[in-house]
């Protein structure tokens, strides 16, 4: 790992939104090079959103320090993450709650987040190759539940998973826009404020 770009690019990060400590040593810890296809390697440790396989992207750093810090994370035991992607957001919430149980609906996507957790020594981090959109019951409640793809509204079968006072954070496409959404679980009740604007890709059903 090139530990100066990667500071770097925790710094340029911290810039433009203020990061919690813990959220910012977690960054530092994880090399994003090794979660980026080969081809765009030279990019790692710039704040973009980078192509890879499946007509996927992996998420700016920016936006993976963002949705990390909304889920509210000290003293947090396990979190769900649905869409997994290149794996990369799954690796930073290692660095900071006991497990995390991530969900990938693209077989080939998950085999090679896999991959790229083993050599990495992650060993807290538990994949599914699953529709997202009915979470995970086995290891359901979850303290807080990250989406890693935009949807249109939140399946009850998530929310039902959330544990009680709990949070979730999900990109929410509303009027032809996503906005990235927290919701709260509170004495089984659902409450939301929206945060900011975003851009993911969005949720799909089904598996491949």
């Amino acid at each position: 790992m090139n530990s100066i770009k990667v500071h770097s690019m925790v710094e340029e990060i911290d810039a433009r939104f203020p990061l919690d400590d813990y959220v910012k040593q977690a960054i530092e810890k994880v090399d994003r090079e090794a979660f980026v296809t080969t081809g765009f390697k030279h990019l790692a440790y710039r704040l973009d959103a980078l192509p890879m396989g499946g007509k996927q992207w992996i998420s700016s750093p920016l936006t993976v320090a963002k949705m990390t810090q909304h889920l509210e994370l000290q003293g947090v035991d396990k979190v769900l993450e649905i869409g997994c992607g290149s794996g990369y957001q799954a690796a930073v919430l290692s660095k900071i709650v006991r497990r995390v149980f991530t969900i990938e609906r693209i077989d080939s996507l998950l085999k090679e987040a896999k991959e790229r957790f083993n050599a990495q020594g992650m060993t807290n981090i538990f994949t599914r190759h699953d529709d997202g959109q009915r979470g995970w019951q086995k290891y359901a409640p979850f303290e807080r539940i990250l989406f890693s793809a935009s949807a249109d509204a939140i399946p009850e079968a998530i929310f039902d998973q959330l544990e009680e006072g709990g949070i979730l954070v999900a990109p929410i496409t509303e009027g032809g826009m996503q906005i990235i959404t927290r919701f709260y679980k509170k004495n089984g009740e659902i409450t939301s404020e929206a945060i900011e604007s975003c851009e993911f890709v969005e949720v799909k059903d089904g598996i491949s």
